[in-house]
């Protein structure tokens, strides 16, 4: 382990962080690559100018000083970046927006997902903003994470067709709000199975979401002792 000397005294610059991430946020986040990038964009973002605050994969996968900071021997820098933008888009924490320009390489942007950055994604979906640089031809398109996406994060690789197959037809039926909400519910109640969160789901298409937000200890009973007892882990 390398030393810290300490913070000098005298006048220096500040980050401002919300007090949501240190309540909410940095007891969710149970990956080391996540923290690090979490807490890198929310400190680059502040760093930059203009109504269109983002930062993009190419300049975090050429910072040094982040890139000096993932990986491990397992886990080289590069793949730890990308589940860490990965994990933290599908949280929540990070907006993606894919932009593609004429004879460029694909581009991805991150925002954090403020009101501020919400608002940017408002505009290109509307189409309202493009780059001032742009030229023609630029498309710009919000990205959400998608099942798949949910399920190595928050389960485990996918490793057959016909899982593969399921969650595909998942994606298709229902809104993506949905399925976000019952994977973050699985998480919750310890129950990290695909079948526990189809059965949300289908419970969900079949009884109708809008009674309740999240599961209660009433429904977290009705998993165990029901129907889906037998897929919870306990």
């Amino acid at each position: 382990m390398e030393a810290f000397s300490g913070f000098p005294d005298g006048l220096r610059e500040f980050t401002e962080m919300p007090d949501l991430f240190f309540s909410e946020l940095m007891p969710a986040i149970d990956d080391l690559s996540e923290l690090k990038v979490t807490l890198y964009c929310l400190w680059l973002v502040q760093q930059k100018t203009g109504e269109m605050r983002h930062v993009t994969h190419t300049e975090l996968s050429g910072d040094a000083v982040l890139m000096a900071g993932l990986g491990d021997a397992d886990l080289p820098a590069e793949e730890a970046l990308r589940l860490g933008l990965e994990r933290a888009v599908a949280r929540g924490t990070l907006l993606e927006v894919a932009v593609e320009r004429p004879g460029r390489p694909r581009e991805t942007w991150y925002l954090i997902n403020s009101e501020r950055g919400r608002g940017a994604v408002v505009r290109i979906e509307r189409g309202e903003w493009v780059p001032p640089d742009a030229e023609e031809g630029i498309r710009l398109q919000p990205r959400r994470p998608n099942i798949y996406n949910l399920y190595e994060q928050n389960i485990g690789l996918i490793r057959s067709p016909i899982l593969a197959e399921e969650l595909e037809a998942a994606e298709e039926a229902y809104p993506p709000a949905w399925i976000v909400e019952a994977f973050r519910i699985a998480v919750n109640n310890n129950a990290r199975r695909w079948s526990y969160v189809q059965g949300i789901l289908e419970r969900w298409a079949r009884e109708g979401r809008d009674r309740r937000t999240s599961e209660s200890k009433e429904d977290r009973r009705r998993y165990v002792e029901g129907e889906y007892g037998d897929q919870i882990l306990h």
